[in-house]
């Protein structure tokens, strides 16, 4: 929690003052298109609700003068535009947090970027709001912009809506314009999950209907923002949701005590309460309640404790307390809506990074059952999301998670998706629900164990996986090296992509996508061969990091050994030993290597070997050699 936001809520000695202590809070966000006016109008209801200071009211005039886009009046946007590069473009940007009170409620606010591309800023201030400020410019009604950040809202679990029809002034306070903005908005969120959705007409320059209703709609006999705010109900905080608490932390101090430190996603907890730790499905009773301040009797969500259980349970950082009486689910296959961020697609098959409040875990894309068209909310058969794009997918864990659906715990049900290699934060999840076939297939134990394979073979497992460009030589050094280890009473199998086509993945083309399912597909087959105790080399192309490193996480340490056969895609094109070169350059063949689909080297293969310097056979030998010194030396486990 941003320390502005604890200061906000609580006092130094985590109490509420009084007068404070019984006003509720309400987090909502204002969001919508460009320029249909939000930061506008936060900074008109700050400024209406006199709740700046002089020194701010006077630096806000003097910004408006530099940098302010409403002639002599005060830009109100630059009140919550505080990046530099946002007064200067007249965009929003980041997210702006802004915290206020009135007589009757606090609130946290967010103001929230309109263009698409920051559509990841948008998710992340919609991610903990219970109400929506959806803005519309009543000269342009509904934009595919408005029902995007409208559906986003939704599978964030916000409940609350207020279709503020902004700049009503500029088409006359007309009631037909507002009238069928209105409705076209209720039949477009007619499939959404809100509870209330409050049509308002206002505008934020001139304060319409912001915290006062307004003698120039006299038609309009709702309420104005601010009482609408201030009054919506919202749902009980703790009702119906269980005790989740991540462990972030183990305090050991000493011998005597023993307590586990995080802050309580949801729910409460009392002393004797009985818990359980999600992974193991142990049980304890809380003995003690631990913080700063001293004891306590009960902590409740948002509580930042330290807990001390009655029995000695094996509990690390990342697994879960929970209430034993209601247990979240613990799986690793589920369904769930993503969220896209990046320019670059999410592909089924792909490994990615899942980060949860909990798990940090490889995860791969099963099955990309839907994406949906943000304007009729239709499910659009896709092989890829792109950015922006919202899609519903099947996804597998490597180890199983702790989560709740996300319809019932945000905290518990939410998860970012990362790159494997440049950790970039890729896109954003609500899980719907585990799925079945994680509980129906477990792995089958078998007596006769990879070691025992691999020892009457004389030889420890491995996998060469050989990558270069189509022509570079992989197949011939791999044919090479597999004569080479024949001769010397090696069990070994060359996985080759041409021969692979011809029968197992045959049914699969040349896209990104069929091209991240190619090495999936063989990675794993690789697997087994390892596990059946054989040396195996993977003579692939395959172009992609992200996909090598996938297949490199799959064996144990020392076992994978990745070959880049470095060639110049001129001499490639030289060779070019099937005609596939000439053939890409006439543009006869789609998705080529090199020529219409990109190629990313190796940064750190266990072998970089350049062909234009020796014979295949001599690359051989020394791929041999260095097999024999990891299989001879001692091997990391």
């Amino acid at each position: 929690m941003q320390a502005g936001v604890a200061d906000f809520l609580r006092t130094k000695k985590g109490e509420f003052p009084d007068q404070e202590g019984n006003k509720s809070l309400l987090r909502f966000l204002t969001c919508g298109s460009v320029d249909d006016g939000k930061s506008t109008l936060i900074g008109r209801l700050l400024y209406d609700t006199k709740l700046l200071f002089e020194d701010q009211i006077v630096a806000l005039e003097n910004d408006s003068r530099r940098h302010g886009t409403a002639g002599d009046d005060i830009d109100f946007a630059l009140l919550v535009d505080g990046l530099e590069a946002e007064r200067e473009q007249g965009i929003t940007i980041d997210v702006a947090y802004r915290f206020f009170t009135t007589k009757r409620r606090k609130f946290i606010v967010a103001d929230t970027p309109g263009h698409e591309e920051y559509t990841r800023n948008m998710a992340t201030g919609a991610s903990t709001a219970d109400l929506a400020v959806v803005l519309i410019d009543a000269r342009k009604g509904v934009l595919q912009q408005s029902r995007r950040h409208s559906y986003i809202a939704s599978l964030l679990g916000i409940k609350h809506i207020v279709l503020a029809v902004n700049k009503i002034d500029l088409i006359g306070y007309e009631k037909v314009v507002f009238s069928q903005i209105t409705d076209d908005y209720l039949r477009f969120a007619a499939d959404l999950d809100f509870a209330t959705i409050q049509p308002i007409p206002l505008s934020a320059r001139y304060g319409d209907n912001v915290i006062a209703r307004s003698a120039n709609t006299p038609w309009y006999d709702g309420p104005s923002l601010l009482d609408h705010l201030e009054t919506v109900s919202i749902e009980n905080l703790f009702a119906g949701k269980s005790f989740r608490f991540p462990v972030q932390y183990v305090s050991r101090p000493n011998l005597d005590f023993r307590g586990f430190s995080g802050q309580i996603a949801s729910g409460r907890i009392h002393i004797g309460d009985r818990v359980t730790v999600a992974k193991s499905g142990q049980s304890s009773s809380i003995k003690e309640i631990v913080t700063f301040d001293g004891l306590l009797e009960e902590a409740v969500e948002g509580q930042a404790v330290t807990l001390v259980l009655e029995d000695q349970l094996e509990v690390s950082r990342g697994n879960v307390l929970v209430a034993s009486d209601d247990r979240p689910n613990v799986a690793d296959q589920f369904q769930a809506h993503i969220i896209w961020f990046d320019a670059d697609p999410m592909i089924p098959g792909r490994s990615y990074i899942l980060r949860t409040e909990t798990d940090s875990v490889g995860v791969t894309v099963t099955a990309l059952k839907y994406c949906v068209d943000i304007n009729t909310l239709a499910h659009l058969a896709a092989k890829s999301s792109q950015m922006n794009e919202i899609s519903v997918c099947n996804l597998a864990t490597q180890t199983p998670i702790v989560f709740d659906r996300y319809a019932d715990n945000r905290v518990m049900g939410n998860f970012i998706l990362i790159d494997r290699l440049s950790k970039r934060t890729m896109g954003a999840g609500m899980i719907d629900f585990p799925l079945r076939r994680a509980e129906n297939v477990h792995w089958q134990s078998l007596e006769v164990t990879r070691g025992a394979r691999a020892a009457i073979k004389h030889q420890e497992p491995a996998v060469i996986w050989f990558t270069g460009l189509s022509g570079s030589g992989k197949s011939t050094v791999a044919n090479w090296l597999e004569k080479l280890l024949l001769a010397k009473g090696r069990h070994t199998y060359i996985l080759d992509g041409d021969n692979v086509r011809h029968g197992l993945n045959k049914d699969l083309g040349f896209t990104e996508e069929d091209r991240v399912e190619n090495i999936r597909r063989v990675a794993e087959v690789a697997k087994l061969m390892a596990d059946a105790g054989l040396i195996v080399l993977v003579s692939f192309i395959s172009p992609f990091r992200s996909e090598r490193q996938l297949a490199r996480e799959l064996f144990e340490n020392g076992e994978f050994m990745e070959v880049f056969i470095d060639t110049p895609i001129e001499e490639c094109a030289r060779r070019d030993p099937k005609g596939l070169y000439k053939k890409a350059m006439r543009g006869e063949i789609q998705n080529f290597t090199g020529i219409s689909s990109p190629y990313e080297p190796p940064m750190n293969p266990e072998l970089h070997l350049n062909t234009m310097d020796e014979t295949p056979a001599n690359l051989a030998r020394k791929i041999e050699a260095h097999l024999e010194s990891r299989t001879t030396g001692p091997r990391s486990r």
